[in-house]
């Protein structure tokens, strides 16, 4: 059974840092990634690495997130500094257990998906 769980949600002042990890179970995964959906909107993505490294990142983001995996660990991770208050929203892990063309920005690109943990950014 495949399962994807994440961790490291919290409360966090504006301007600064948290981490999330997601922990994958059941299968290793072609790629790896974050979406959010804050409060009355839709779920969008935020970042994604694929198996050898490779990256994308939300323009809203770059520069302040960072995600990283650990393939022998199956875990992928989400650095989240110079955190704003329009970064608050529940955060999802994703991933796509084997490769298909497409850019893994778009929900369709993932085929498991965790239960979200919350990200509140204070003003």
């Amino acid at each position: 059974q495949v399962q994807l769980v994440e961790s490291g949600g919290g409360v966090v002042q504006a301007g600064g840092s948290l981490g999330l990890s997601c922990k994958g179970s059941g299968r290793t995964f072609y790629a790896m990634g974050w979406f959010r959906q804050a409060p009355g909107k839709e779920r969008e993505f935020v970042a994604t690495i694929g198996g050898s490294g490779w990256t994308y990142y939300a323009d809203s983001v770059k520069g302040r997130f960072t995600i990283f995996r650990d393939n022998a660990k199956n875990m992928q991770y989400l650095q989240m500094n110079i955190l704003k208050p329009e970064d608050t929203a529940v955060y999802y892990c994703a991933a796509r257990g084997t490769f298909v063309p497409g850019t893994y920005r778009r929900e369709a690109d993932y085929d498991s998906w965790g239960q979200g943990t919350a990200v509140t950014v204070s003003s």
